[in-house]
């Protein structure tokens, strides 16, 4: 099957026609849209929890994070573009049915906790903003990703991407702008550089941090917005991985300064203030201590945040579904779905923050079944020919998989004997 073919059955609208990448396709591209996985509500809620509980002792954690992100995003790009398909499309032509269905099992439960603190992340911002109940507030979220992703269908990639980019614009004016009125230490900030943890607890949250910065579903979904963007030229392909690098370097530039500012606020700010274990007891900590206006503005980025983040989650788990399974999902019938398990978890009454800090550990756990294969298949010259992976970089890359792997097990370990 084609992928053309393939990726219009399971809902998802390849671009019409590729164009020669000029200035501004070099810096308005899919890795800005893959960036809103760096930048969602399960990162707010890690972020924060960080820097309110720790200060800056964390800070390496997401810079650390931010450098890996920058390789692997180009890493699942330049594969989409060598290859002409996605990261789950070589996956599925590898595998046999049962570990096939196995993998593709592992992969969605990611993509629910993707979508569990998106959700959870929108319904908590209208609750904020307006009072609404979270289960009203999770509906509305996605019925307005339904929107978003009818850009996507009926319009092509190009239009989705400005949709997501002034999400991500949003986000970062909310999210930034109480970092600029906050007293922040900036030798303490340097301090936080040094690797080193305060406990158990530290290492469970460093680990939800990881899953909520180099997030799977980005890994996997990468490769295919590459792919439908530019297409298969191989003629092309030296300025198109040229054109990548600037795309990629951009975009996680923009993540990583969010993504600091957020933990730098809370270690300034709600270091020591009490109430401040959920999202909305942080927002109110910030409204008091830094004023309404940026109370108002951090709301408004949390709900960008939810909307942009579920609407590329959902692409993410079509795309997924697609090239494992080969299932014809309609996109919008997934995205209803896929709503359901969040709306249940907010009217349980499960407290919202928790499950958020919760599902980025569950993100965490499945980042290695993304990353290994990722390396595997880029560093394969039969596969990518001239393109593969340098060997300095192929010993990076596995360095970065081995570190991943070291803290998941070291989470596994702590969770299990009750240290967390």
């Amino acid at each position: 099957m084609q992928d053309g073919v393939l990726s219009r059955d399971a809902g998802l609208q390849p671009a019409a026609a590729p164009r020669r990448p000029g200035v501004r396709t070099w810096l308005w591209g899919p890795a800005f849209v893959a960036a809103i996985a760096y930048v969602d509500p399960g990162n707010v809620a890690a972020n924060l929890t960080a820097g309110a509980r720790y200060g800056y002792l964390l800070v390496w954690v997401l810079v650390g994070a931010n450098v890996m992100a920058l390789l692997v995003q180009y890493l699942s790009a330049k594969t989409g573009l060598v290859t002409g398909s996605s990261l789950p499309e070589l996956l599925g032509r590898r595998l046999r049915r049962g570990p096939r269905l196995a993998y593709w099992a592992q992969a969605e439960l990611v993509a629910a906790a993707t979508d569990l603190a998106e959700v959870l992340g929108g319904a908590i911002a209208l609750n904020i903003l307006f009072g609404l109940p979270l289960v009203w507030g999770g509906l509305i979220v996605g019925v307005v990703s339904m929107l978003v992703l009818a850009i996507q269908t009926r319009r092509g990639q190009r239009p989705f991407e400005f949709v997501v980019m002034g999400l991500l614009l949003i986000i970062t004016v909310g999210f930034m702008a109480g970092l600029f009125v906050s007293d922040v230490s900036w030798p303490a900030a340097a301090s936080g550089l040094v690797p080193r943890f305060a406990g158990t607890e530290s290492v469970l949250l460093a680990a939800g941090m990881l899953g909520a910065t180099v997030m799977p579903h980005a890994i996997y979904v990468h490769s295919a917005l590459a792919r439908d963007r530019h297409g298969h030229q191989p003629h092309e392909l030296p300025r198109l991985l040229r054109a990548t690098r600037w795309d990629v370097l951009a975009s996680m530039i923009v993540a990583g300064a969010v993504n600091i500012a957020m933990l730098l606020l809370a270690a300034a700010s709600l270091q020591g203030v009490g109430g401040t274990d959920s999202i909305e007891g942080a927002h109110a900590a910030i409204s008091g201590t830094l004023g309404s206006v940026i109370g108002t503005l951090f709301a408004v980025g949390l709900l960008a945040s939810g909307l942009a983040s579920t609407s590329v989650g959902c692409f993410a788990g079509a795309t997924i579904m697609a090239g494992l399974l080969h299932v014809r999902v309609p996109m919008l019938a997934r995205r209803a779905l896929t709503l359901i398990p969040a709306l249940v978890i907010l009217a349980t009454g499960v407290n919202p923050t928790w499950a958020l800090v919760m599902s980025q550990v569950v993100l965490s756990l499945g980042i290695p079944f993304a990353l290994a294969p990722l390396v595997r298949l880029s560093s394969d010259r039969a596969l990518m020919g001239d393109f593969t992976n340098p060997r300095g970089l192929q010993v990076v890359a596995w360095v970065v998989v081995g570190l991943v792997v070291a803290l998941n097990v070291a989470l596994i370990g702590l969770t299990l004997t009750g240290g967390g």
